[in-house]
């Protein structure tokens, strides 16, 4: 018979890893500290060190709680889909828990191989996504592409990502739109068949 595990060690760790997902919330990946989460969660710091030995592996298990629903099921028109896809991706990386979440994903993937593994099998899986995505929407008729399939995830969120993380600001539907045009000719059956028209060049450049 299996032992039952202690209920003081559970809430324990329920109390660390919530502490935790503040702290990356508030005040981002630095902040996920034995020190800073024990304080947080009002417990030893020895109790933090038990349950997790290095704080690289508080802060992966920390982002695992936050989910990334992104460019799934992919459905015709696949224009406007994909444009809803976008528009949900720039509006959760506005939000403080996701945004903590990218950046920590950024900042620790050269040092941490834990965090390069997130990041990588999360990139992959949303790449994969996407790709399948402008396929349907190539097969489908929609959709003459300008772009090499292996730079869509680039040329379609990466500017997203420059937004959020080095310019902080709403992301704007014209841009979403640009960027859609940015991955090729939409055909008449899509939702707008033409590239949006060029504003007057101002000070502030757009992406």
């Amino acid at each position: 018979m299996a032992d039952t595990p202690d209920p003081r060690v559970t809430r324990s760790r329920e109390a660390i890893l919530a502490a935790a997902r503040e702290l990356l919330r508030e005040e981002g990946p630095s902040a996920v500290t034995h020190q800073r989460v024990a304080a947080r969660a009002e417990v030893g710091r020895a109790t933090v060190y038990r349950h997790w030995p290095r704080p690289e592996q508080l802060l992966t298990d920390a982002m695992a709680d936050v989910p990334m629903p992104f460019f799934l099921d992919p459905a015709t028109p696949v224009r406007p889909w994909l444009e809803r896809q976008l528009r949900m991706l720039a509006d959760q990386l506005a939000l403080p828990d996701v945004l903590a979440v990218t950046t920590a994903l950024v900042q620790g993937a050269r040092s941490e191989p834990q965090i390069t593994t997130r990041r990588d099998r999360l990139a992959t899986t949303i790449g994969q996504q996407l790709r399948a995505a402008l396929t349907m929407a190539e097969q489908a008729g929609e959709l003459q592409t300008a772009c090499d399939p292996r730079d869509a995830p680039a040329l379609l969120i990466g500017p997203l990502l420059y937004r959020s993380l080095l310019e902080p600001g709403p992301v704007s539907d014209d841009l979403i739109d640009r960027l859609l045009h940015a991955a090729g000719t939409w055909t008449a059956g899509s939702a707008i068949s033409n590239p949006p028209a060029k504003r007057p060049t101002s000070p502030t450049t757009e992406l």
